[in-house]
């Protein structure tokens, strides 16, 4: 066990990148642990994958981002966060992943990981939520076909395609393995298209559903997936088509155990937002600290890199003031 760090940032994202900043200006001795690579929740997004959001709305550090499209891709910004790093050379560990955080007598926290142990005065958590996929929970969702995370549409070329969800992720991969030569239908809870579509994605996935070139069921459900098939409940009855891949993109959340584990309480509506005060990012655990998307709970939709990058500013002032 060494020293004490004044902070440990759990999370090596986006928001975990800008707290370290932050620290580093404060002259906070910190260390970044992430479980994966440098923002691996960017990595593991899809290839081809474009950002809603413009470049400068995800800068940090006051370091620009330097983008020739109007709209960055996964790649510059990969490249971008590694710059970032290079700049302001962090300490982190990367590919660690922590197991517990604990309070002890006194104000240090335990950290414990599955490669060591480690102590400090603060905590944040920084962890996002992309690790979970929310399941559909329906007969044969466990087969080899059925996949929750998309990365490219090479592989499903020439094939059946089933895409359950009408999201960014499921519009995206629909229309890409359809400009690939897939057979793609997608399965959609509601009557439309999600209204938080990308707006130059929306007309385009409407136009070739309208066209024929997709089949869309809304208001539908998969009620059992099988080797060759799937079964679908529309409004006009059951149907079951062929099929070789199913596409199951319904979204992903937080590691709430993990918060609960820590000691924070949790909301007891669906949302389950976690308790932290809103100036302070300060959980009701004191010391611990919540920044960016895991803020939300299961309201994954509420914090984005663009809104929550001043979490770094707000916490790094407590912690000072301290």
């Amino acid at each position: 066990m060494t020293a004490a760090y004044d902070l440990i940032i759990v999370g090596g994202g986006p928001i975990g990148l800008a707290c370290a900043i932050e620290a580093q200006k404060k002259n906070l001795n910190y260390l970044i642990i992430e479980k994966g690579a440098i923002v691996n929740s960017i990595f593991n997004y899809p290839l081809y994958m474009t950002f809603f959001s413009t470049a400068e709305r995800l800068e940090i550090g006051d370091i620009p981002f330097n983008c020739l499209a109007p709209k960055p891709g996964r790649q510059e910004a990969l490249e971008y966060y590694r710059n970032i790093h290079r700049y302001f050379n962090f300490s982190i560990h990367l590919f660690e992943r922590v197991a517990e955080v604990k309070k002890q007598e006194g104000r240090l926290f335990k950290v414990k990981t599955d490669k060591n142990s480690y102590e400090a005065k603060n905590v944040i958590i920084a962890t996002g939520f992309y690790d979970i996929p929310i399941e559909m929970n329906v007969k044969g969702e466990e087969l080899a076909k059925v996949r929750h995370y998309y990365k490219e549409a090479h592989e499903y070329a020439f094939r059946n395609v089933l895409v359950v969800g009408a999201n960014n992720s499921s519009v995206d991969a629909a229309l890409e393995c359809w400009r690939k030569g897939a057979n793609v239908t997608m399965v959609i809870r509601k009557n439309e298209i999600n209204n938080r579509v990308k707006y130059w994605a929306k007309p385009d996935i409407e136009n070739r559903i309208a066209e024929g070139s997709i089949t869309a069921y809304f208001e539908s459900n998969i009620t059992e997936i099988k080797d060759n098939e799937v079964e679908i409940q529309t409004p006009k009855g059951k149907i079951t088509i062929e099929n070789d891949f199913v596409l199951a993109l319904t979204g992903y959340q937080p590691d709430l155990s993990f918060l609960e584990n820590m000691g924070i309480q949790l909301s007891d509506d669906e949302m389950k937002t976690p308790t932290y005060h809103p100036e302070t990012m300060e959980t009701n655990v004191p010391g611990l600290f919540l920044a960016g998307v895991i803020c939300g709970g299961m309201h994954t939709h509420k914090w984005f890199i663009e809104n929550s990058r001043i979490h770094a500013n707000m916490i790094m002032d407590y912690i000072t003031a301290q």
